[in-house]
C-alpha cells in the first residue's frame, strides 16, 4: 500500500483530514473548563477521529470506485477509480484504519464506560455504509446527517464525557453547543464537496443533497452552515465564558470560502473551498479550546 498511500497523501482529502481533531479538541477545552481534562485521553480520543476520518475516506474510495461513481471525477484522484490501487487494497486500509480507531476506542471504553464500545461500533458502520452496502444512505442525501451526528455532536460530547467521566448538567450543554458548530463546519465541507461532483453525481445516480436542492440552493445551503456556527459560538459564550469568542477566528478562512461558493465556482475551482472550510473547522477547534482553558 505503500504506492496507493503516497497518491492518497497527495490528493486533496488530507488537506482537510487536520479539521478530524476539531472536535476533540472543543470537547477537551469542555474539559478544561470542568476542571477534569485527561491529556492522555484526549490523545486517544484524537487517534480515534484521525483514524476514522482515514477510513472514511479508504472506504468512500473503494465503495465509490467499485460502483463507477469516480470514472468520471472532477474532484483529486482516487485510488480505485483511477486503477492506481486495487479494490481489495483499499478496502483492507479502510478495514485497518478502522481497527486502529476501535483500539484506541476500547483503551477509552476500559477505562471510561463498556456502553462506549456499543458507540464504537455504531460509528464504524455508519462510516462504512456512508457509501458501502446495497442502499448506501450517501447516495439518498443523508451524507451530512451523519456528519453532523458523528463528527460533530458524537464526537465533542464523546471527548468531554471520556474525560469528565459523566454527563453533568454543566459539561453536557456546552459540549452540545460546540459539537454543533464544529458539525456545521464538517458538513459545510462535505456539502461543498457534492456541490462540486453534482454534475457526475447526477450522471452516476448518486443522489446526494446537493443533487437534490440543486446548485442554487446548495450553495445558500453552504452559507448557512458556515454563518450558523458563529451564533452557536455565541450562545455557548453567554452560557460559558466570552473567551469562548475565539472561536470566532474561523470566520476568516469561511468567509472567504462562502464568497468563492456564492460567486458560483464550479468543478475544480470549488476545491480551494474544501480545504479553507477544513482550515475554518481546525481553527474553531483551537479557538473553543483555547476559550475554554482560559476561561477557566
Amino acid at each position: 500500500m505503500s504506492t496507493s498511500l503516497a497518491h492518497w497523501i497527495a490528493g486533496a482529502r488530507p488537506r482537510t483530514l487536520p479539521a478530524a481533531v476539531a472536535p476533540v479538541l472543543a470537547g477537551t477545552g469542555v474539559a478544561a473548563y470542568a476542571d477534569a481534562a485527561v491529556a492522555w485521553k484526549a490523545v486517544l480520543a484524537a487517534v480515534v477521529a484521525l483514524a476514522l476520518q482515514v477510513g472514511v475516506n479508504y472506504a468512500n474510495d473503494y465503495s465509490d470506485g467499485i460502483r463507477g461513481t469516480d470514472d468520471d471525477r472532477v474532484g483529486p484522484l482516487r485510488l480505485v477509480g483511477s486503477g492506481l490501487a486495487s479494490p481489495g487494497a483499499v478496502k483492507a486500509a479502510a478495514f485497518g484504519s478502522f481497527g486502529v480507531a476501535a483500539v484506541a476506542g476500547l483503551v477509552l471504553a476500559a477505562t471510561t464506560a463498556w456502553w462506549l464500545v456499543a458507540l464504537g461500533a455504531v460509528c464504524v458502520v455508519a462510516a462504512w455504509f456512508y457509501t458501502g452496502g446495497r442502499k448506501p444512505y450517501g447516495y439518498l442525501g443523508l451524507g451530512e446527517v451523519m456528519v453532523f451526528v458523528f463528527f460533530g455532536l458524537v464526537a465533542t460530547v464523546g471527548t468531554t464525557y471520556v474525560q469528565v467521566g459523566a454527563f453533568t448538567a454543566d459539561s453536557l450543554p456546552a459540549a452540545l453547543y460546540a459539537g454543533g458548530g464544529i458539525g456545521a463546519l464538517a458538513c459545510a465541507i462535505l456539502v461543498a464537496n457534492n456541490l462540486r461532483d453534482v454534475p457526475t453525481d447526477t450522471v452516476a445516480g448518486k443522489r446526494t443533497l446537493a443533487v437534490r436542492l440543486g446548485e442554487r440552493r446548495t450553495r445558500w445551503f453552504y452559507a448557512l452552515l458556515v454563518l450558523a456556527p458563529a451564533v452557536d459560538f455565541g450562545v455557548l459564550a453567554a452560557l460559558t465564558t466570552p473567551w469562548v469568542l475565539l472561536s470566532l477566528v474561523f470566520v476568516l478562512p469561511a468567509g472567504g470560502a462562502a464568497g468563492i461558493v456564492l460567486r458560483g465556482a464550479r468543478g475544480p475551482a470549488l476545491v480551494p473551498v474544501l480545504a479553507r472550510t477544513g482550515i475554518a473547522e481546525l481553527l474553531a477547534g483551537v479557538g473553543l479550546f483555547a476559550g475554554f482553558v482560559i476561561g477557566a
